[in-house]
């Protein structure tokens, strides 16, 4: 069975909690992604940073992206997958989640990040059906 591992994109670059939103905007721009993992200075995953949550926490609540820390807006434990689980694992987790990004980890290092269309491209129609259909609800 496919695994996390084979389908995710390597070497997810992390925003850390205490740079600014206005520089993870910058890095989303830099490198074409729409999310960062926020990583801790002791390196560890500290949650998920989206495009929606710039627009939607700080643009549209008229906070300031230069004074705003991306530290402010992990919340709670990240929702992971381990790079050996398999793909019905990927699916169950983005499904009970409502996530389309899992950020995956080896022990407590991130060694990637499997998306929405990372699966889509992986597995089979019917498979990724259903989890659109579970994200979408």
């Amino acid at each position: 069975m496919t695994t996390a591992r084979e389908i995710m994109t390597p070497d997810a670059t992390c925003i850390g909690a205490e740079d600014s939103i206005l520089e993870a905007a910058k890095k989303m721009t830099d490198l074409g992604v729409g999310a960062l993992p926020i990583c801790g200075s002791d390196e560890r995953l500290k949650g998920m940073l989206t495009d929606r949550d710039i627009v939607v926490k700080v643009l549209g609540a008229g906070k300031d992206p230069a004074t705003c820390m991306a530290g402010e807006f992990a919340q709670g434990e990240a929702v992971t997958i381990g790079a050996d689980d398999d793909a019905a694992e990927i699916l169950r987790t983005m499904a009970e989640h409502k996530v389309r990004r899992l950020p995956v980890i080896d022990g407590h290092t991130l060694v990637g990040l499997v998306a929405q269309a990372d699966v889509a491209r992986a597995l089979p129609d019917p498979q990724v059906g259903e989890l659109l259909e579970a994200l979408s609800n």
